[in-house]
Order: C-alpha cells, then sequence, then structure tokens
C-alpha cells in the first residue's frame, strides 16, 4: 500500500470531510499534504461563491492530514483564515505545510488557491500534540 493510499484509508474515517464535503487527499509527506475539493452547489452561498465554511473545512482537513499521517495525534487548538479572493475555477486546492514543530505544539500554514492560480485564502493553524 502507497503512502497516499494508506492516508485516504485513515483519513477516510473522516466522514464529514470524505465524504460529505467531498474532499480527497492528493498528495501526502511528513508534515505535508495537498488536498482538493470539486465546488459543487451545495458548497456555495447566496450569491455563487464558494462558502467560507466550506474553504474551512478544507484548510482543517489539509492540516489534520499534514500534522497526523504517521505522526503523534495532533488536535488544532487555534485557527486564522484570511480569505483573499473569490474562486474563479471548478476546484479549491489545499496545501499544508510545517511552519514550527515545537514539543507539544505546532504551527501550519496552509495555502488556497483554485485550479487556475487564484488565491483564496490563507490559513494558520497551531496545534497540539497528544501524547500519553
Amino acid at each position: 500500500m502507497t503512502e497516499l493510499e494508506e492516508a485516504r484509508e485513515f483519513f477516510g474515517k473522516d466522514t464529514f470531510a470524505s465524504v460529505t464535503t467531498g474532499i480527497v487527499i492528493d498528495e501526502v509527506g511528513e508534515h505535508y499534504a495537498k488536498c482538493s475539493l470539486e465546488i459543487k452547489d451545495g458548497h456555495k452561498n447566496a450569491y455563487g461563491g464558494v462558502m467560507g465554511g466550506a474553504i474551512f473545512t478544507l484548510a482543517d482537513y489539509t492540516f489534520a492530514v499534514a500534522s497526523n499521517f504517521r505522526s503523534v495525534q495532533t488536535v488544532s487548538v487555534s485557527s486564522n483564515i484570511s480569505f483573499v479572493g473569490m474562486a474563479k475555477g471548478k476546484k479549491l486546492i489545499a496545501e499544508s505545510s510545517l511552519v514550527k514543530d515545537g514539543r507539544s505544539t505546532c504551527l501550519y500554514s496552509i495555502n488556497i488557491c483554485d485550479e487556475l492560480g487564484t488565491k483564496v485564502a490563507f490559513v494558520t493553524i497551531n496545534g497540539m500534540k497528544l501524547v500519553k
């Protein structure tokens, strides 16, 4: 089984993100993940743009994959999202990477754009490692 298959199998248990929302893990590595979301009508707000909650869910799930894959269980402690533009394409792509890895906490950045390269959001998430 490849790393990608392993990640998809494990994180597929997050049914809200993977089943209800439709987010797909495209790439995974050490402290890194790339996930995408095909924009459907159910992701849109009354004005036809992608709902902020759908964008944040993509960021949060991408953080979860990057921080938890083959690592200590990590949960989000705080997050900040800046919406910087409207998606013009049909797909959102999020890339999460480690900024700082401490003993009990970590910081990740998540960049979200569409497949046309339009910047949609920038997110930072502080995580706490649940060490038993």
